[in-house]
């Protein structure tokens, strides 16, 4: 049976002491949150943390609401809690579909979004997510805040901007009047890792895409995200043969790469006809909003 090295263990009390504790722990410590992650690499030695940092307790960090024309997410709030939330799902109906599909019921109650998100796993949904939202990232150190775009949060697999001494405190996206989403995800199972997956958001003026993100997962995506077939989108009429041209320009910009899960022109398939999908969807969550203000009961 495979066990983790030899750890050491302290509890925070409050975000202030979580970051004294990273100031003396130094370099090797990490936070512990759900800890779905981090305990599997632990008991493998792919991760051998000199300390954990348990911020469980920290009920400052699990929050969401909505505040003016933001939903901010506490970092520590649980993938059931972001599912549970009508609000979130209302605004951003990508975050449902994503949350629905996430592992299981057991894993959902326990792991939190922040710890997904530092995880960084090249396979991970929310990454995708928040890339397709444009959510910004709100990262704590001793002597304050910094903001980043989710965009720029992610510096490679498994790595992130987050330094050490600092922790994700909050993900904050932006509410904006004549948007639509979703989230398409292809596995081999229930609530496994993707072979492959793409979110897409949509901000209309009229029949023409205004705006739009579209984030891509376990197919090779730079920074999770389809740059270029948001590009060719933006100014658009919404269209399925724009939406068509959007998925063929997102699979020619990914690098797949073969794998257990699929071979790398399988996932490059995936990323065409799930962005199209993707896109479609959220043209018809975005299409009441735009007719009559009001989505329809069924809209989803």
């Amino acid at each position: 049976m495979q066990v983790p090295a030899q750890v050491e263990y302290e509890q925070a009390a409050s975000v202030e002491h979580a970051l004294d504790l990273l100031a003396r722990s130094g370099p090797e410590a990490r936070i512990l949150a759900g800890g779905h992650s981090l305990i599997p690499m632990m008991k493998l030695r792919l991760a051998q943390p000199e300390t954990l940092i348990d911020i469980n307790g920290l009920s400052e960090l699990a929050f969401l609401e909505v505040t003016g024309d933001e939903l901010r997410i506490g970092a520590l709030t649980r993938h059931a809690g972001l599912l549970a939330a009508a609000g979130a799902g209302e605004h951003f109906p990508i975050l449902h579909d994503a949350e629905r599909v996430i592992a299981d019921p057991v894993v959902r109650e326990w792991g939190t979004i922040g710890g997904s998100l530092c995880q960084a796993d090249p396979s991970e949904d929310l990454s995708a997510v928040f890339a397709a939202l444009r959510a910004t990232m709100v990262i704590r150190h001793p002597a304050g805040i910094r903001t980043v775009p989710a965009r720029e949060f992610f510096t490679g697999p498994y790595e992130t901007v987050v330094a050490p001494g600092e922790i994700l405190t909050e993900i904050r996206v932006a509410i904006r009047p004549g948007g639509g989403s979703s989230y398409q995800k292809v596995g081999r199972r229930v609530g496994d890792w993707p072979v492959g997956a793409a979110g897409a958001a949509l901000w209309l003026d009229g029949d023409v895409i205004s705006g739009t993100g579209i984030g891509l997962t376990a197919v090779g995506a730079r920074h999770f995200v389809a740059a270029e077939a948001e590009e060719f989108l933006r100014g658009r009429p919404a269209t399925e043969e724009n939406f068509g041209r959007a998925g063929q320009i997102a699979a020619e910009n990914c690098q797949p790469v073969s794998d257990q899960r699929g071979p790398a022109e399988y996932k490059r398939h995936l990323a065409s006809e799930l962005t199209t999908r993707a896109l479609r969807a959220a043209l018809r969550r975005a299409a009441p909003r735009r007719a009559g203000g009001q989505r329809r009961p069924g809209d989803g």
